[in-house]
């Protein structure tokens, strides 16, 4: 299972290296250390902490999140693989942003999707609504 320091974390939940450090001192998400002594994160335990802060707000409106120039870019971990005989669901939360994806089963075998994973969703649409709040 792949693991995650810290910085990795933060970029993926959206947050500074700083918030991601202190939520793992205070026990928020788990932790361990490698033989160069640098903390790390399991790729699983992550991914359950990533839908926690997205469902709860913790990491949004801390700062401001940069993806790339195209807006439509969203660089997250994968949250859930859904497999089916043909088609496939993959979920990704992207700091507060949980996407969902219908895709081929073979494409999610192809890549190698799998919970814990970082992977981007990329989100090209010709119908956007908005809504005022």
């Amino acid at each position: 299972m792949q693991s995650y320091t810290i910085g990795q974390a933060a970029r993926l939940l959206g947050v500074s290296p700083d918030t991601a450090r202190r939520w793992a001192d205070a026990g928020r998400v788990a932790t361990h250390r490698d033989e160069g002594g640098r903390r790390l994160i399991d790729g699983q335990d992550l991914a359950a902490f990533s839908v926690e802060v997205g469902q709860n707000g913790g990491g949004a409106g801390e700062e401001e999140v940069s993806y790339t120039s195209a807006r439509n870019a969203f660089p997250g971990i994968v949250t859930a693989v859904k497999l089916g005989d043909v088609a496939a669901q993959v979920e990704i939360q992207a700091g507060p942003h949980r996407l969902v994806s219908l895709l081929t089963r073979e494409a999610v075998e192809e890549l190698g999707l799998e919970v814990g994973m970082q992977a981007t969703a990329r989100v090209k649409s010709t119908n956007v609504h908005i809504d005022r709040t």
